[in-house]
């Protein structure tokens, strides 16, 4: 894996740098996710919308519609819009998989589902989801609106892909990949691309966002399969391997299996098994194998590409912004 900051406190000033050129308009979209909340006037408890759309997050998405928008200034308020729906698309798919997932909290609080309800939880999913469309919506752009609609296909494909890959060991890498280009990379390219669109970008501006968005985002899933195997229980809010424990098969026990295939473990496992101390065994196996370091590789050449998608656009300090988020993808712990 990539050498991570000396410090923190290196992190921190990473990240400030990343948000410094779109902080007033990153506060535009949290002010508009209060006001969805405070005006939808949902019977039940007045709480329950505001739990769920306003709350922490890196805000990472809205930031990049944001930053990929700021190459030609003074479309500042439809940038703020469809950056807004964006925030919102991401947060239906929290929701949703938190209750498919049973999660009992998120981000440090309590789950949609764990304080009202599993029912509740997918209803109030599905009015996040439609909420996010009525602001893409007010852009008025017909090509942002069907890609976002695009989006929403693609999101649910890959959460589909995932329910009924699980303990599937016969899956290969490549079914990996098309799983993460939906479930997560899929609004990365949305979001960057969406921004050049609705600032007045060429189409090669658009389409280098459109590429810088798909590596990012690949290269964001696989630093979650690194971290759940060498994060911490603190740092990830749940236990290492818990992926994997769950049944989902990441990167790098889809490269150890592959290598393996004649592992006792593996062997059981690929049959069908499903035995707990089996998983655990599999989870310090593939934890202390090379193949950490091999999917840190396929890491770094994600995010080698994003920078290089964007290498075209003009030095300015949006990219500037792009390319430390990439470098920051490399190395949060959480």
């Amino acid at each position: 894996m990539a050498e991570s900051p000396t410090s923190s406190d290196e992190l921190d000033d990473s990240v400030q740098f990343i948000y410094e050129p779109v902080t007033s308009e990153l506060e535009q979209v949290v002010d508009n996710l209060g006001t969805l909340a405070r005006q939808a006037q949902l019977t039940g408890d007045p709480s329950l919308l505001e739990h769920a759309i306003v709350s922490g997050g890196k805000k990472v998405r809205p930031a990049i519609t944001l930053l990929a928008g700021g190459f030609h200034p003074g479309h500042e308020d439809v940038l703020i819009t469809m950056a807004t729906a964006v925030e919102l698309l991401h947060i239906a798919t929290l929701v949703h998989d938190d209750t498919i997932d049973s999660a009992k909290t998120r981000r440090g609080q309590a789950t949609v589902g764990n304080i009202w309800g599993d029912d509740v939880a997918v209803l109030l999913g599905d009015y996040v989801f439609a909420a996010s469309a009525t602001y893409v919506c007010e852009t008025g752009n017909l090509r942002v609106v069907r890609r976002f609609s695009e989006t929403i296909m693609e999101l649910a494909r890959g959460e589909l892909a995932e329910r009924f890959s699980t303990h599937d060991w016969a899956q290969g890498v490549d079914e990996y990949n098309l799983r993460t280009y939906n479930k997560t990379a899929s609004l990365f390219c949305t979001a960057a691309q969406s921004g050049g669109i609705l600032s007045g970008g060429s189409e090669e501006e658009t389409e280098a966002l459109n590429q810088y968005g798909y590596n990012l985002g690949m290269a964001f899933q696989i630093m979650d399969d690194i971290l759940d195997f060498m994060g911490t229980e603190e740092e990830l809010g749940k236990p290492v391997g818990n992926d994997l424990m769950q049944g989902t098969l990441t990167l790098p026990v889809l490269l150890f299996a592959a290598q393996h295939p004649n592992e006792d473990v593996v062997k059981r496992l690929a049959a069908g098994g499903r035995d707990e101390s089996d998983l655990k065994v599999m989870v310090d196996m593939v934890r202390n194998s090379p193949v950490m370091g091999e999917t840190s590789a396929v890491l770094e050449g994600y995010r080698s590409r994003a920078n290089e998608a964007i290498a075209k656009l003009p030095d300015a300090r949006p990219r500037q912004s792009l390319e430390a988020l990439t470098e920051y993808v490399g190395h949060r712990r959480s």
